[in-house]
């Protein structure tokens, strides 16, 4: 499998304070990659480092064969790589189709030149997308009246506009109901697939972890402590003391799969 991004020994020290030590990992071209451990791990920092939204202390980042270190998240996102947050960012007085709109006027280029114009721009087009995330019965409501796992699946529509070979998804899940976890990855699972792109994401819900992600990263104290497949994960000692401070991992998980 090639990589589609590669981080090499990235650091980030706050002054005398370390967030992030020498990690290095790969994502693999059509991977779903998870980054978990505990609060205070190091990998929203991480992400802000691969984003571009903070610049490393040493080290290196690549897509393909393009360096991103020390560029500002908009050159970023201009080479293919695109982001959704912990906390849901859209236009809450325009609706919901118009969100992909501006996402896709912005995509290329038209920004300025015809913003009075913009509501017949790239209509069909952003119907499409919302097809992808089963939002398009929802096209014509407002922003400010969806529910949040709506606002959650409208995020990555507006991420998918931009065409990304590569996707960052910090806390995905954040603040959805269960079953709005499980059909939000699934709904990325799917679009993997299909579309042939990369995932990186950071989640805390073990069962959407384990249920979707091709293979798992653990951050503790800004050390990457291990990598590898779920059950390599979930059976790793060390992963287990620092993750849950020691036991079983995952313990209920495991009788649910024996029952």
């Amino acid at each position: 499998m090639s990589a589609i991004l590669k981080a090499e020994e990235i650091c980030k020290y706050f002054g005398a304070i370390r967030a992030v030590k020498e990690v290095s990992f790969e994502v693999g071209e059509g991977e779903l990659l998870a980054l978990i451990g505990p609060n205070g791990a190091g990998k929203s920092t991480c992400f802000n480092m691969l984003m571009g939204q903070l610049k490393p202390t040493a080290g290196k980042v690549y897509l393909r064969d393009q360096e991103l270190t020390g560029l500002g998240p908009r050159d970023i996102w201009r080479k293919g790589v695109g982001r959704t947050f912990q906390i849901t960012a859209t236009y809450q007085s325009m609706t919901v189709v118009e969100n992909v709109q501006m996402a896709l006027i912005s995509h290329h280029r038209r920004l300025f030149s015809v913003l009075p114009f913009a509501h017949k721009l790239y209509r069909e087009e952003a119907m499409h997308f919302l097809e992808v995330v089963g939002m398009q019965d929802q096209a014509e409501r407002h922003c400010a009246v969806l529910a949040y796992g709506d606002l959650k699946r409208l995020e990555l529509a507006i991420a998918l506009s931009h065409d990304p070979q590569l996707l960052l998804m910090d806390e995905p899940t954040a603040g959805m109901a269960p079953k709005e976890r499980i059909g939000l990855m699934q709904l990325t699972a799917d679009i993997v697939r299909d579309r042939k792109i990369s995932v990186l994401f950071t989640e805390h819900d073990m069962d959407v972890v384990f249920a979707h992600a091709h293979r798992v990263m653990v951050l503790n104290r800004g050390e990457l402590i291990a990598q590898g497949s779920v059950e390599d994960i979930r059976n790793n000692a060390q992963v287990q003391e620092v993750y849950l401070g020691g036991g079983t991992l995952f313990k209920d998980e495991e009788e649910k799969a024996d029952a």
